[in-house]
């Protein structure tokens, strides 16, 4: 697995506690997606299984640095939701709270990651709150999560809480431009802006197809912008991307609605700033607000209706859409 050079001093505080025996048996880990959580919490569960630490360092020499780098270790389990589906039952955590109840078949620590608490169902976090509180000796938890509202608060305390906060923006830039050639800095900016800050969302984004993606959406959002046809952007949006579609969709609001207020500066979108000011010029701020809202709206309903004909939601959202550019701006 990667490293991350931002990830060294959460690492070194982290990996210290333990050492002088202050780590608490269970960490929650609180992250943006694409920051590297992974890489951390893998990095603290290779130190807290090696039989051989070297200061800070996994010895990397080890029976048990072996089988982690082979990814056989058997005292270290990682709880993700099965193939197909987006939570983890009750009967996952059962059987991995009967596995870590037994002795280390290593000898030494047992670590258990979930890289997604959030995926738990309120059956299965309530099954884990007892091995949270009552742990075996030389057993750890290193749960990870993007949204740590949503998880019980009966969880939440039997955990040290952790936020691993994104690196400064010229740490983010001067490693972005060792993994992406040719990369220029507004673009790198705008992507880092619209990851929320997070290097390796950014670097995902930055890729080719995924950022020819996103231009391609800006420029079929001029052209209907200039057309007055809104509808046009269906074929663009009605994709397996949709979701991302509108985050764009909702920056470039966001954005205009900035310039509206001659703050410029706060726009995530520094590479598409002309389509942003277009925006601001053809709607008042009641209307972008309410533009803002209703994709808003959009976008929770995709999130969380099953079933929903994606298509005619958005063909209605751009139909609003249209109706709202087309009357006389106060």
């Amino acid at each position: 697995m990667n490293w991350y050079p931002w990830l060294n001093e959460t690492y070194r505080q982290l990996v210290t506690s333990y050492q002088q025996g202050r780590g608490h048996h269970a960490l929650l880990l609180h992250s943006l997606p694409g920051n590297g959580a992974e890489a951390l919490c893998y990095g603290i569960s290779r130190w807290l299984i090696c039989q051989n630490t070297d200061g800070l360092k996994s010895c990397g020499k080890c029976h048990s640095c072996q089988l982690m780098l082979a990814g056989t270790h058997p005292d270290y389990h990682v709880l993700e939701p099965e193939k197909g589906k987006n939570t983890i039952s009750v009967e996952a955590v059962r059987k991995l709270t009967d596995i870590l109840s037994s002795h280390a078949q290593q000898g030494g620590a047992k670590v258990a990651y979930i890289p997604r608490t959030e995926a738990l169902t309120d059956a299965a976090a309530n099954a884990l709150l007892k091995t949270l509180e009552e742990p075996t000796p030389q057993t750890y938890f290193l749960l990870g999560c993007e949204k740590r509202e949503s998880l019980l608060a009966t969880l939440r305390s039997r955990c040290l809480y952790t936020f691993l906060s994104p690196p400064e923006l010229q740490t983010a830039w001067y490693w972005l431009q060792k993994q992406v050639a040719g990369l220029n800095y507004n673009d790198a900016l705008t992507a880092l802006k619209l990851c929320q800050g997070a290097p390796i969302a950014a670097m995902s984004l930055l890729q080719p197809e995924h950022w020819q993606q996103r231009t391609t959406l800006c420029h079929a959002l001029a052209h209907a912008l200039q057309q007055g046809d809104m509808l046009s952007l269906l074929p663009v949006m009605n994709n397996d991307k949709a979701l991302e579609q509108i985050g764009w969709v909702l920056g470039l609001l966001s954005d205009s609605m900035k310039l509206q207020q001659q703050a410029a500066q706060f726009c995530l979108n520094q590479d598409q700033l002309p389509l942003a000011s277009i925006l601001a010029s053809r709607m008042s701020k009641e209307k972008l607000f309410d533009v803002y809202e209703a994709w808003q709206n959009c976008r929770h309903q995709l999130l969380t209706v099953p079933a929903l004909n994606q298509e005619l939601l958005l063909t209605n959202q751009l139909l609003q859409w249209e109706a709202l550019i087309a009357l006389p701006t106060a």
